[in-house]
């Protein structure tokens, strides 16, 4: 039987394309609630919370403005104050109903920032907070695990990067959808490497830069549908002393893109870890990457800047199929809800 969550994954093509030609004409929106801020503040939880790191590192590389993730609790718990004129507060929420990041968001506007909502609840709480928001047309997702609510955000969240003035080509953002649809159409066999995560009680999932969101992502979506006790790392932190947990009972996920300047970091990540006697798993960077490690999965054909948006749907695939390898209903994990409020 198929789950809810294949299915969803199938879905993708559809709603980044219905979400990028809503998004795209409103690009004059962005840019004009924009006008008086240098900087952006994103606002998120959970797989919200990594979409936002794709597009602080996205803004940031090609924008030109210091975006940063923001910690709800100084709004909910510390009740600070805090002087954000100037500021764009971006809140992220797949449901747009989760209580923290609303109030957060409220909270950001009370302190002089102009608020934006990415989200995919038409009329939620979030979207009426906001000045503008920008909804993901994902359609109803059924699964726990978030699958095509978290690449729409993506999406929009290259559409943000647009209106604030990044260089960046929209027809390369169109074209988009076509190349995640090839993927899904020929899917690499991911089996191999679901027989061997399977023996394991644990992995390593790590990048750097733009692919990075995809890496924490991916890392909990092990977590969730897995139950792996699966670690979302930066490459660069991986480095600075956690890597001596990879060993044989914990091998490396490891995602790049095809180009850019952490391609060849993400290498020598993989050869540091076979090297080690550990696996190494790669998920796109080319024949390069894919030579360096143990096993890999072809990544999409889409520019750095993008790559993330294809980078994780090898990683959809490899969860579902490890969740059924294990015994497990991928489509709804132990303890998980789709709305998850925190105070």
């Amino acid at each position: 039987m198929t789950s809810m969550m294949r299915v969803e994954i199938g879905q993708q093509p559809a709603a980044l394309r219905a979400t990028i030609d809503s998004l795209l004409p409103r690009l004059d929106e962005v840019a004009a609630l924009a006008a008086q801020t240098r900087q952006v503040l994103f606002i998120a939880r959970g797989t919200s919370d990594n979409a936002a790191v794709y597009g602080s590192y996205l803004i940031q590389a090609h924008g030109g403005r210091l975006a940063t993730l923001g910690a709800p609790s100084i709004a909910t718990a510390y009740r600070s104050r805090v002087d954000l004129d100037g500021v764009l507060a971006v809140g992220l929420s797949q449901s747009g109903q989760t209580e923290e990041i609303v109030e957060t968001l409220g909270w950001a506007r009370d302190c002089g920032a102009r608020t934006l909502a990415i989200t995919n609840g038409a009329g939620s709480p979030l979207a009426q907070a906001a000045e503008l928001t920008l909804l993901t047309e994902a359609g109803t997702e059924q699964a726990v695990p978030a699958t095509k609510t978290f690449t729409t955000q993506l999406a929009a969240l290259a559409v943000l990067a647009i209106g604030l003035g990044a260089d960046l080509d929209p027809g390369e953002l169109r074209a988009v959808p076509d190349v995640i649809a090839a993927m899904l159409a020929q899917p690499a066999d991911v089996e191999p490497i679901v027989a061997e995560l399977a023996k394991v009680p644990g992995v390593v999932v790590s990048a750097r830069g733009l692919a990075y969101s995809a890496a924490l992502e991916l890392a909990v979506k092990l977590k969730e549908a897995c139950y792996l006790h699966a670690m979302g790392l930066s490459y660069a932190d991986l480095l600075h002393g956690p890597i001596a947990v990879v060993d044989a009972e914990t091998p490396a996920i490891i995602l790049a893109a095809e180009s850019g300047p952490t391609l060849a970091g993400s290498i020598e990540l993989a050869a540091r870890v076979t090297g080690a006697g550990a696996r190494a798993y790669g998920i796109g960077g080319g024949p390069r990457l894919a030579a360096a490690c143990s096993l890999s999965l072809p990544g999409p054909a889409l520019p750095e800047w993008l790559a993330p948006i294809g980078l994780i749907v090898p990683g959809q695939l490899l969860t579902e199929a490890l969740a059924r390898r294990l015994g497990i209903n991928p489509d709804s994990p132990r303890g998980l809800s789709k709305v998850t409020q925190t105070d």
